[in-house]
């Protein structure tokens, strides 16, 4: 009888970034977090995914905190346990492409304050838009990850998949994640894609899922199965729905098999038990809807990531039109496929979801194109897998529209030194610039709202050596 080769599946938890991203639009705060990191740093994850995606938006516009500060208090913290972002190649954690060297500047930065392993990803599997951010982190001694942006479609063959992942191989990535954002990747065709993976190339395969349509759970057992070496999951009270499937369910699934995790399950409960009331108090605020929680198995009709979805919703309500929700639906797949079909992933999916919103709510497609459309169909976001719709193109930016078909960062100079002139008299710390290039005006809002905090502090020092207060 042959013996049993025993492959424990690794596992990364997403409960400080994408599990409460996907759930409560990225409203967990780092005093909320800070408490359970030692707990957390006990179980043994492969890694803690902790920063990047919204979390650096999210930080600065509604939390009031700064990104980098978070970062390094969890770095004291996690004295164990590998910290995972979240990396928008050539975007890095914005909305449009930057020069080199800020993205250079910005994976050293992130690498100085903590991070360990970065997963970085096109919203177009362009791999030009990939290659600044890997050499970075190599250069920097971190771990380079690059992610695949699944999406189904014509274009998206196994051979696609394997081709992508051999040049993944060759332009130097530690590692491969298959990033399923919306939850398409079913069970078998797991099996399939896993295994044909494996068998083009030789570094460790990582599965990122969403459990929007209701398989995740079991694409993970059928992904393990044929050799996938990591799985991304979130602690219970913040998996399923929108999230990922719960931390606790796939190790007791593998418990005592030859992928048997390891990982102790009461250690895992006290940590459920303690983001519980976070997640209670989240669903009587309403920040927490229902409906997040729930399986939408339209998402593999329409493709549409559970995120996106709820931005539909909320611009259509805005416009009065929330009985237009299906017509949008149906048109998501149509502007898709004219846009070169991308697989839907920030930003591309919200450029898609934007433009079947104005398509349907103006009674004439592309009569209003928006700026994002626009540039996507000049090149400006890198290279399709399909080509665009011809008559689109010339109607949304005309027949004599100058076509960017090189990389577009090579168009974009050095900048670093502009944007560090344009913010000099807010910049308290090195990384300050970041903040500011990527997102300018609500960085300087956080700027000004810090200084005002500072003042206020130092006033009442002044206050308490002068006698005002009774020490």
């Amino acid at each position: 009888m042959a013996e049993i080769v025993k492959k424990p599946v690794k596992i990364t938890e997403t409960i400080l970034r994408d599990a409460h991203q996907s759930l409560i639009a990225t409203r967990m705060t780092t005093e909320q977090m800070m408490p359970i990191v030692e707990k957390m740093d006990k179980v043994g994850y492969h890694a803690v995914e902790c920063w990047g995606g919204a979390t650096f938006d999210a930080s600065l516009r509604f939390l009031k905190e700064d990104p980098w500060e978070r970062l390094r208090k969890f770095r004291d913290g996690f004295k164990n346990t590998k910290l995972q972002m979240l990396f928008r190649g050539q975007n890095i954690l914005g909305y449009r492409p930057y020069a080199d060297d800020v993205v250079e500047y910005f994976v050293q930065k992130s690498v100085a304050n903590g991070i360990d392993i970065i997963r970085i990803f096109d919203c177009l599997n362009d791999m030009r838009n990939l290659q600044t951010a890997v050499s970075a982190a190599n250069k920097e001694g971190a771990h380079a990850q690059v992610a695949m942006s699944y999406t189904l479609g014509e274009a998206y063959t196994m051979e696609y998949w394997m081709d992508l992942a051999k040049r993944i191989e060759d332009m130097g990535a530690s590692s491969i994640c298959v990033k399923d954002m919306a939850g398409l990747l079913c069970p078998y065709q797991a099996t399939d894609l896993v295994t044909a993976l494996k068998e083009a190339v030789s570094i460790p395969i990582e599965m990122h899922t969403h459990y929007t349509s209701g398989v995740a759970s079991m694409t993970y057992l059928k992904s393990v199965e044929a050799g996938a070496d990591i799985i991304d999951t979130a602690i219970s009270p913040f998996a399923l729905g929108t999230s990922q499937p719960a931390t606790e369910v796939m190790v007791e699934t593998f418990k005592g098999t030859p992928y048997d995790t390891g990982l102790d399950q009461t250690l895992l409960s006290e940590i459920a038990d303690y983001f519980r009331p976070i997640r209670d108090e989240a669903l009587e605020s309403g920040l927490l809807n229902p409906k997040n929680m729930g399986v939408n198995i339209k998402t593999l009709l329409y493709q549409v990531p559970g995120g996106m979805l709820s931005n539909l919703t909320s611009q259509l309500a805005e416009q009065g039109a929330a009985d237009k929700f299906y017509d949008v639906l149906e048109e998501v797949p149509r502007v898709r496929k004219d846009l070169g079909e991308p697989p839907l992933v920030t930003p591309s999916s919200q450029i898609v979801g934007t433009q079947a919103v104005f398509n349907v709510l103006m009674g004439e497609r592309y009569k209003m194109a928006t700026k994002e459309t626009k540039d996507i169909l000049s090149g400006k976001y890198g290279a399709t897998v399909k080509p665009f719709n011809p008559e689109v193109q010339k109607k949304v930016i005309g027949e004599d529209a100058e076509i960017i078909t090189c990389r577009p960062a090579d168009l974009i100079d050095n900048e670093l030194d502009t944007l560090r002139k344009e913010c000099a008299q807010y910049i308290q710390q090195d990384e300050d610039v970041l903040s500011y290039a990527l997102f300018p005006q609500v960085a300087m809002d956080y700027f000004k709202y810090r200084d005002a905090q500072q003042t206020k502090v130092d006033a009442t020092v002044a206050d308490t050596e002068n006698g005002a207060y009774p020490v």
